[in-house]
């Protein structure tokens, strides 16, 4: 029987609708959603791949456990009894320290990754815990942790209603948007050219670059400097305007000063923007009704990441553009309860509570940074990593010197990877856990909805039923053998610890709905729905929009977005300041200490000649592309060679390199061989590889992506070089020699 079901797309960060459209349990089409309340039928090429990563044959649909070195089916009992066999000793022997945990990008995809990878974190009793975070978004944290005291809230351009939007290192036409959940970012971006100004700071044309305002080549690594003299700009020029929240806002005059020498003749060398340009662009900028900067990973994978970050947010704090409409504004999930009467302040954020054991690195946001995990390996000596397990993750493809990283890999005593793939870093595990296909689980989008534009929220349930457990039960089955109680121990453990605790947590909280509330009562409310469902239910029931189970009959719950399955929009983002700075202060600081201190690292830099370096290195990615982990769809890898080495004519004649011909790229720590493409899309001096590829494994089990194998940029990622302040890795403006092979 034919039937049709609104599914949220679970593949980027944009939560498009989809109609998938089912014949029994064949897909026989995928659409985009016209009803969907923030997508409204827009989908990009990777949205209607559902069908082939259902039906992929590599996909794994049961565990494998590692028998002299080749891997055969078990079931799901065996494999936990071997994970409680190989674990314990290690355990006993080295203690708990000697564990790790990598926790991959796709666990923000997923209601698992969103709530039961913590019970997994806190059973393992280890701080040796590393994310895609450190390769991407880290200096948003931590930036948003120190100017305004919460490092989950990230700031979002508020693309409907600006009138001018500046991009630095992103390019949103192709990734759908990142660290901002909005659906057809391209219409979008149209709609801000028709009736205002896009401007682009990238050292490549990218797809966002030809269809923006305006186009500015900058140098890589230099971000910061074409941002500071825009501030330097904005003092000297009577721009600096805080607007409302002028009283809420501390550290003026340390950023007045301190940006006092980066004039834009000064930085204009360096960064490679002139500086009656650099002035134009701040005064249009400053004069505009409303405006955005918006800075990504082009920009934050750098050395001087963080403080990029940190002066991206000062430009918009100086204008008048923070926490505003048509500025920079913070997100308001359905489920979240907003006080505008709250009196600022809070406990404030911090970094460097702990640090690595092996070169002594600050953690940030409880993790440490990708630059350090190899080292956690290799080093002998109380706490050396004997024991990993990979969440939904493929840091052999992601981190920095990736090579190395392989190595240490498969110098462990044991790894568990939860996994869909047999992938380049799953391959070394000894027992391998897969999740189910996105059509066969729920989908509830907590960091994707975190970070929209609009207060929207939509709730997918599974569209094919399936014997295999869901993700929630691995990972609470998981946190079980990890945390000593053994392989037989009921899932049901976990699931109603966290239950109580969400319970707990609302009916002793005085400005909670259900405050004094019976808990049988609420508890017998939610227990009809599985585990992850009850959580869901509990949040959205007792946010600002929710029913409180009871007190208002038409307010939001889960069974309203059962009812409502094209999603519920409950209007644009709000202002939030002062009530939401949970700074110690209670003031946005835009001189924390740590930044203050890492400035003088600028300082010293920018007073010092830049190492010579013929060559730059720098990422991208393509539309079809979403990391490593979308490369085994023959539809999105077939045509074109997109893993290319992109070359400027005139680099590529004094360097003797021809279109299509092989050229070697090597840094101090790799080489490569890539095909090389001549395009004048990047700026002379700087090369281009993507992200992502290298699948000629032969332990992975990819067998469309081997086809299409690419090479692995991240050979060439220098794990020496990082970020200070977050520990972000530096992917971008790394030296290389070029020559033809």
């Amino acid at each position: 029987m034919t039937e049709t079901h609104a599914v949220t797309c679970p593949l980027c960060e944009a939560t498009c609708g989809l109609e998938v459209t089912t014949d029994g349990d064949q897909v026989v089409r995928i659409r985009g959603d016209m009803n969907d309340v923030f997508s409204k039928g827009f989908i990009c090429p990777k949205g209607s791949t559902l069908k082939q990563l259902h039906e992929d044959p590599d996909r794994l649909r049961a565990p494998l456990v590692k028998r002299d070195g080749k891997f055969v089916e078990v079931g799901w009992d065996e494999a936990f009894a071997e994970i409680e066999a190989r674990l314990q000793p290690i355990i006993d022997e080295h203690g708990r320290e000697s564990l790790g945990m990598y926790l991959g990008n796709p666990n923000a995809h997923t209601i698992a990754g969103a709530l039961f990878v913590r019970p997994v974190i806190m059973a393992m009793g280890s701080r040796n815990l590393f994310s895609a975070s450190t390769v991407d978004q880290m200096p948003k944290h931590v930036t948003a942790g120190l100017m305004w005291g919460d490092p989950g809230a990230f700031p979002l351009p508020d693309l409907d209603r600006t009138d001018h939007l500046l991009i630095l290192g992103g390019n949103p036409y192709v990734s759908n948007g990142s660290l901002v959940t909005a659906p057809d970012f391209p219409g979008r971006l149209d709609a801000i050219v028709e009736r205002g100004k896009v401007v682009v700071v990238d050292p490549r044309t990218s797809k966002t670059a030809q269809k923006a305002t305006e186009h500015h080549t900058i140098v890589p690594g230099t971000d910061i400097y074409l941002l500071l003299a825009m501030i330097n700009e904005c003092f000297a020029a009577g721009l600096a305007e805080v607007g409302r929240l002028e009283p809420h806002v501390a550290g003026l005059d340390w950023v007045s000063e301190a940006v006092a020498s980066f004039t834009p003749e000064a930085v204009e060398g360096r960064c490679g923007i002139d500086a009656a340009t650099i002035r134009r662009m701040t005064q249009e900028f400053a004069a505009a009704p409303s405006a955005a900067a918006y800075g990504r990973m082009g920009a934050h994978t750098v050395e001087f990441g963080t403080l990029t970050s940190w002066a991206t947010d000062v430009l918009n704090a100086i204008t008048g553009n923070l926490d505003r409409a048509g500025g920079i504004m913070f997100a308001g999930p359905p489920w979240e309860r907003f006080d505008p009467q709250r009196t600022p302040g809070g406990r404030g954020y911090q970094t460097g509570r702990w640090h690595s054991r092996a070169k002594g690195l600050p953690e940030a946001n409880g993790e440490f940074p990708s630059v350090t995990l190899a080292d956690e390996i290799e080093t002998p000596g109380p706490g050396q990593l004997r024991a990993m397990f990979l969440i939904a993750g493929n840091p052999v493809r992601s981190y920095p010197n990736s090579e190395r990283l392989d190595a240490a890999f498969a110098s462990l005593d044991f790894m568990v990877a939860v996994d869909i793939y047999v992938t380049e870093s799953s391959q070394h595990a000894d027992v391998i856990l897969p999740g189910r296909s996105a059509l066969e689980r729920s989908q509830f989008d907590f960091a994707f909805y975190s970070n929209a534009i609009r207060r929207v929220v939509n709730y997918t349930p599974p569209t094919f039923e399936t014997d295999q457990p869901d993700e929630t039960e691995v990972l609470a089955r998981l946190a079980n053998v990890v945390g000593g109680f053994g392989a037989d121990a009921d899932p049901a453990l976990v699931f109603d610890s966290m239950v109580e605790f969400t319970i707990d947590r609302e009916v002793t909280n005085e400005s909670s709905p259900i405050f004094g509330r019976n808990k049988d009562e609420i508890r017998g409310a939610v227990a009809h729905w599985p585990p992850a469902e009850r959580i869901i239910d509990l949040r959205l029931q007792t946010g600002d929009f929710g029913a409180g189970f009871g007190a208002d009959p038409d307010g939001l719950s889960l069974q309203k977005l059962i009812d409502n399955p094209h999603g519920l929009d409950f209007g644009p983002l709000i202002e939030k300041f002062p009530a939401a700075i949970k700074t110690a202060s209670g003031q946005v600081e835009l001189a924390p200490e740590p930044i203050v201190a890492d400035f003088e690292r600028l300082r010293a830099s920018f007073a010092t000649d830049p190492a010579a370096s013929d060559l730059v290195l720098v990422g991208r990615r393509h539309l079809r592309s979403n990391n490593s982990w979308m490369h085994n769809v023959k539809v999105l890898v077939k045509g074109k060679d997109r893993c290319t080495l992109q070359v400027h004519p005139d680099d590529a004649a004094r360097l003797g390199l021809a279109d299509g011909a092989r050229a070697s790229v090597s840094s101090r720590v790799g080489t490569v061989e890539a095909p090389v493409e001549v395009t004048a899309d990047v700026r002379p001096g700087v090369v281009s590889l993507p992200h992502g590829w290298g699948h000629d494994a032969p332990g992975a089990r990819l067998s469309v992506a081997a086809e299409h194998a690419g090479v692995n940029s991240n050979a060439l990622t220098d794990d020496a070089v990082y970020d200070h302040l977050s520990g972000n890795a530096v992917l971008n403006a790394i030296p290389v020699e070029v020559a033809p092979v």
